[in-house]
């Protein structure tokens, strides 16, 4: 059987559920297709501790509140599941749960795509592709999977007590690693903590968390990422009630501090000699914020307080000053792999990709008209990817689709 409709949304979460309520205001009619539960990630593929990484006031859809959130505080993994919930009930999305979306191609002589998935065809004039960046797991190719040490991605890490005894090495220090790492060391483990290139914003500085002066600086709306940064990590905390990342404070606490893993021989791990100048070059992009945030503030006869406590850093402990360069697999108990998440679109048989496999699009219309991509980093901006930005990129997108319907609608009353 073969249903219709104007749009067909695949992906039924935040992205999803965002252009839901733009193009239900705006009259067109489609319907998301999940194929699992809406938030399906949120709710089995995080931590059990996990905390959203934004306040509350910010990191939210500006038709809705977080409920029993303090709007300065940060929501934990269940409050933003039942947030969004709640957000599908609101709008009333057509959401359809446990279809899966096996291929998506477009018609030959005429306009529009076939949908095909595990309960039917649909018919659709459009299509968007919501299914946002964290589709599949990347784990590097450096440790086989016969190493003798149990090893798996932080999207299926929950909590201390379901990985076995001893040492764990976590590999990757952005927001995932660094509260991984934290979680296990608060839980007594013996902890290893693998640093790359990152960012470190502070959590806090003069009285406004970094992402309310990330708005005032202009850096959300930044438009294209500094050359080479289009995928750098960034080390910030909701836990706790937010803090800054400090490396420094990990390594005090019995986190001991490795370069980036580099290869695998005779049983032993080798991370590159990269620690020092990787904290180093975290540190500087945490000062720098400091420096625009206190110009900022003068220029403006903002009235914060000043804080000069925030730029006493510490000295560098002796793991960071004198780095492990290998560590004995066979002395883990587990490694977990906060190295991030790749897209999957083997079910777009479209001809949109670049030769890197990234979809061709500008705003997140493809250049296959009636196809549209949601939910990817730099979509439009640098907020493009997080809860807010993704409803401001979705009502362009929904835009977008209600302009190119009313030329279509022309066309058929001629």
């Amino acid at each position: 059987m073969t249903s219709d409709t104007d749009v067909v949304v695949v992906g039924g979460g935040q992205a999803g559920l965002a252009v839901s309520e733009h193009l239900g205001a705006l009259g067109v009619r489609h319907v998301i297709l999940e194929r699992h539960r809406i938030v399906e990630r949120w709710r089995t593929e995080r931590w059990d501790s996990l905390v959203a990484n934004g306040p509350a006031w910010h990191d939210r859809f500006p038709s809705l509140e977080f409920f029993d959130v303090n709007p300065d505080g940060f929501a934990s993994r269940d409050q933003v599941v039942e947030y969004f919930i709640t957000y599908a009930e609101k709008i009333a999305a057509p959401v359809r749960c446990g279809v899966e979306v096996t291929s998506v191609r477009a018609h030959a002589g005429r306009l529009g795509y076939r949908v095909e998935t595990t309960d039917g065809i649909w018919d659709a004039r459009f299509v968007v592709a919501a299914t946002g960046p964290f589709q599949r797991p990347v784990i590097p190719a450096i440790l086989p999977a016969d190493a003798g040490v149990e090893q798996l991605h932080s999207s299926a890490y929950r909590n201390p007590g379901q990985l076995p005894d001893g040492a764990v090495l976590v590999v990757g220090a952005g927001s995932s690693g660094a509260q991984i790492a934290d979680d296990l060391r608060r839980a007594g483990r013996s902890v290893h903590l693998s640093v790359g290139p990152h960012e470190r914003p502070p959590r806090r500085y003069r009285g406004r968390d970094f992402v309310w002066w990330l708005g005032v600086l202009g850096r959300w709306d930044a438009e294209t990422p500094p050359q080479g940064a289009e995928h750098v990590t960034i080390a910030v905390s909701g836990a706790g009630g937010g803090h800054t990342v400090d490396f420094r404070s990990l390594a005090a606490g019995g986190v001991n501090l490795l370069g980036m893993a580099r290869s695998w021989e005779d049983g032993n791990l080798r991370f590159a000699d990269d620690l020092e100048r990787n904290i180093a070059a975290g540190d500087a992009s945490y000062l720098a914020l400091l420096d625009d945030a206190d110009a900022w503030a003068e220029h403006n006869g903002a009235g914060l307080p000043e804080e000069p406590a925030a730029r006493q850093l510490g000295p560098l402990p002796d793991c960071v000053r004198n780095p492990q360069t290998e560590l004995e697999v066979a002395g883990l108990g587990a490694i977990i792999w906060a190295t991030g998440y790749t897209t999957d679109y083997g079910w777009l048989d479209v001809d949109v990709f670049d030769e890197r496999g990234k979809p061709r699009h500008r705003r997140g219309v493809s250049a296959q008209p009636g196809l549209y991509f949601l939910g990817l980093p730099w979509l439009s901006r640098r907020g493009s990817s997080f809860i807010w930005g993704v409803w401001h990129d979705a009502r362009y997108i929904a835009d977008h689709i209600a302009t190119q319907r009313s030329y279509l609608a022309y066309e058929r009353t001629r």
